[in-house]
């Protein structure tokens, strides 16, 4: 069964960084290169947003919001998708979700992401 599993949430202070990753499991590397990969957040009553994406050539799209302190990158290798999130602002805090554009689509669980002093 594919699925694709997140990792490295958790919490940061006003100013720190965080590292999300997302591990695709039982998908052949070849596929997998092909996948345009995304990220997404939630907050508690909210609608879910895209934070950003990645196409499989390795363009990228960040959202506004997340603009100039968040990367996303594509490790076809370990077949994963990472999303790197610096200067994190309170209202960073959400539950992190891992999306792939493929066979349909898949989500991750979602991860907890808190920032706060």
């Amino acid at each position: 069964q594919v699925r694709f599993v997140e990792s490295g949430g958790g919490s940061a202070q006003p100013g720190g960084s965080l590292r999300l990753s997302c591990r695709a499991t039982n998908l052949i590397l070849s596929v997998f290169t092909g996948v345009p990969m995304a990220w997404y957040r939630q907050t508690p009553g909210g609608q879910r947003e895209l934070v950003a994406s990645i196409t499989s050539d390795r363009t990228t799209n960040i959202a506004d919001s997340v603009k100039g302190r968040f990367t996303i990158s594509k490790d076809n290798s370990r077949k994963s998708v990472n999303l790197q999130m610096n200067n994190l602002k309170p209202e960073d805090t959400a539950v992190y979700y891992c999306n792939a554009d493929w066979n349909g689509s898949y989500w991750g669980q979602g991860i907890q992401v808190t920032v706060s002093s």
